[in-house]
């Protein structure tokens, strides 16, 4: 058969595969994200393997187009005037859940007796989150109340958090090993992370006030997915994060574009196909053989980093007053974990090759763990958070 007769197959067999997903999600406790990585699964390599290798050598393109998207919509969460109340709620839970899950995860993975480089590294890869699926959950299953808002704003920065822990570790770990590359290292971090919000912001100040005057007050699709795209594809020339760059963009639009918000509204309506697409691919490429080479380092791994990211978060939730329901259960909606971790990994174990063998195999093997289990968890926190916020809504005096 054609490639192009393949790709137009399996594209539409994974469009009506997310559908069907979409329907049962919606009738039962398990969200759609984590039935379309099942579906994934059953049909890739390790266990069908009815994929066709064109689609496989086009995942990646696939993956940018569709987080880009995500990093744009997730800016929009972003908006000053909601979060004047919960800015420094957010910033303290992110902080505390990324650091406290960092520092627990290094400890209990060297009390098991892993070496300290290779358990710090994976200790800051477990801070990293999933934010495609917690999105995608969010968008489904969320709410306009006060727990759905400050989820989406932690998730919108829990990677770049993330991202500075893994850096500052790197160069922790050059230090003990005698590396001179400490100046690299953070001039690499400074231009991933300042590169990405100089160029979301640049794009996103014209954008902000050129967007909506073709058409007033009409939806234009093209106006949002060119910005998007645009910005992205600037991203991966300079080499900087297209997420961050992305995010940045949303936030500046949807800050300063007071008289209209309706590119996220455009976005969310195109943005599902490309999401059905990633995740289908994204099941098929997670390597279920992985979890039987980690053993005891990954269970411990797994334990560790859901503690951490619950106690961490009900930490900065009490310390920062953010309330009862917040220290609940905000912990447990940040448990998705996906290709930003991997991707620290597969950083960490070409920088240092000697601890590739322990890095790699624990954290893809784990990454099925939290990919298939983490968008559960956030379902259940996001309804038993929504239920109790509109419990108290009920009994407030009117």
């Amino acid at each position: 058969m054609p490639d192009n007769a393949e790709f137009v197959l399996a594209i539409g067999a994974f469009l009506l595969l997310g559908l069907a997903a979409d329907a049962l999600g919606r009738r039962t406790v398990v969200p759609r994200v984590t039935l379309i990585l099942f579906c994934g699964i059953l049909i890739g390599d390790e266990v069908l393997a009815l994929i066709p290798d064109v689609l496989h050598g086009r995942f990646p393109l696939i993956a940018d187009m569709a987080l880009m998207m995500v990093g744009f919509l997730l800016g929009g969460r972003l908006r000053l005037d909601a979060l004047k109340a919960e800015g420094a709620q957010v910033l303290w839970i992110s902080i505390i859940a990324a650091l406290g899950t960092t520092a627990l995860v290094t400890l209990a993975l060297r009390l098991l007796g892993v070496p300290m480089a290779p358990a710090l590294l994976l200790g800051c890869v477990a801070a990293a989150t999933a934010p495609a699926a917690t999105l995608d959950t969010l968008m489904v299953y969320g709410s306009e109340g006060r727990f759905s808002r400050m989820l989406g704003a932690i998730v919108a920065i829990d990677d770049a958090w993330a991202l500075i822990l893994f850096s500052l570790g790197l160069a922790f770990i050059g230090l003990m090993n005698g590396d001179n590359q400490l100046t690299g290292t953070f001039q690499e971090i400074a231009w991933d992370l300042g590169g990405a919000i100089a160029l979301g912001a640049v794009i996103g100040l014209p954008a902000a006030y050129l967007t909506g005057r073709v058409r007033p007050g009409q939806p234009m699709l093209m106006e949002a997915l060119g910005l998007v795209l645009l910005c992205g594809g600037l991203a991966l020339t300079l080499e900087v994060s297209y997420l961050i760059a992305c995010m940045t963009m949303g936030a500046v639009i949807a800050n300063l574009a007071a008289h209209h918000d309706y590119p996220f509204h455009e976005i969310e309506n195109i943005e599902w196909p490309f999401m059905v697409v990633f995740f289908m691919l994204a099941g098929a490429s997670l390597e279920l053989s992985a979890l039987l080479h980690v053993g005891l380092v990954a269970i411990v791994f797994v334990a560790a980093r859901v503690i951490g990211k619950m106690a961490g978060a009900a930490a900065g939730a009490g310390l920062s007053g953010a309330g009862p329901l917040v220290t609940r259960w905000m912990g447990m909606a940040l448990l998705p974990q996906a290709g930003v971790a991997i991707g620290m990994a597969l950083l960490a174990g070409e920088r240092y090759p000697a601890y590739q063998d322990v890095i790699l195999p624990v954290v893809i093997g784990t990454t099925v763990i939290f990919e298939l289990t983490g968008p559960i968890a956030t379902r259940v926190a996001l309804a038993r958070a929504t239920q109790s916020e509109r419990v108290e809504e009920g009994s407030a005096p009117g």
